[in-house]
């Protein structure tokens, strides 16, 4: 039994008249009652008991319809799956996000995907951005959003956002009553900063714009999550350069600055493997990430 004359069968038994299945079906009515004799004689049954008046079901044409109606069901849910996971409707999707994107991106993108695509399983992990390429490259991660992405073969990247980096320090600093200030303002200043070690990007970044004006990025506390950066600030134990994300830390004690250098910025990306670039998760990942990380970057 092929699952095309199951449907004709089905839309038969439905209707109890072969011209009006016939009409539902879009076909001529002779062709249709041909497959259903075929039917018939494929399994030596009777489905329907006919004459000039009307089209009954047969005890055995009941039986098949009511399999029919389940195995047809099936089908369409089957194919819809299908259809679904081959546009990016549904799936499994592992997301790696450095810490800052957990307070600017990752809450208002896992919302907008889960609204848009309930189908999508998402898998989220909280990765610096060198764990990141190595968990893409070695196939652990699908996507990742991340910082100061360098070039790297195999992996491909989607700049997000400039996100503005700001200053924090403790409100009797003498910068604290200033609501901007450059960066050779900081020299001589002690920064409290994550272990190169750990988080090399933004390190050496934030260190690469500090030296460009010739500002020695002295180290004077480490810490590896941002509260507890901006904690050891308030305690007046540094400054810190930090994402303007991070202005959402209330934290009693410190006051943010803007940095008015138009090179103080931190590039944050969508990194993916080149060969996905254009998977249907990928492509609405991206775009999640874009609206909400534009939109976030134009409120800053």
């Amino acid at each position: 039994m092929n699952l095309r004359r199951l449907e004709l069968f089905a839309a038969v038994a439905e209707e109890l008249h072969f011209t009006r299945a016939a009409e539902r079906l879009h076909m001529a009515q002779p062709p249709l009652s041909q497959q259903i004799r075929k039917l018939e004689k494929e399994y030596g049954v009777q489905l329907f008991a006919r004459n000039s008046r009307n089209v009954q079901l047969t005890a055995d044409g009941e039986l098949l319809l009511k399999h029919a109606r389940r195995v047809l069901a099936e089908y369409r849910e089957m194919d819809g799956a299908l259809r679904q996971s081959r546009d990016g409707e549904i799936g499994r999707l592992r997301l790696g996000f450095v810490s800052s994107a957990a307070i600017s991106a990752i809450p208002q993108v896992v919302r907008q995907l889960r609204s848009q695509w309930p189908g999508f399983d998402l898998e989220l992990r909280e990765e610096t951005t060198d764990a990141q390429v190595e968990l893409i490259t070695a196939g652990a991660l699908d996507v990742g959003i991340a910082r100061e992405v360098r070039a790297v073969p195999g992996i491909g990247t989607t700049l997000l956002q400039n996100e503005r980096l700001v200053v924090a320090v403790a409100t009797d600093h003498p910068l604290a009553i200033r609501q901007s200030v450059a960066l050779r303002e900081l020299k001589g200043e002690s920064f409290i900063a994550f272990p190169r070690d750990r988080i090399s990007r933004l390190f050496d970044h934030i260190a690469g714009l500090l030296h460009a004006v010739d500002v020695d990025f002295t180290i004077g506390q480490q810490a590896i999550q941002f509260p507890t950066i901006l904690g050891l600030v308030a305690a007046h134990l540094g400054i810190a350069i930090v994402p303007v994300s991070l202005r959402t830390f209330a934290i009693p004690g410190i006051v943010y600055l803007e940095l008015s250098d138009i090179t103080a910025i931190s590039r944050v990306s969508l990194i993916y493997g080149v060969d996905a670039a254009e998977s249907p998760l990928v492509i609405k990942v991206r775009t999640a990430c874009l609206e909400v990380l534009q939109q976030t970057g134009s409120e800053a």
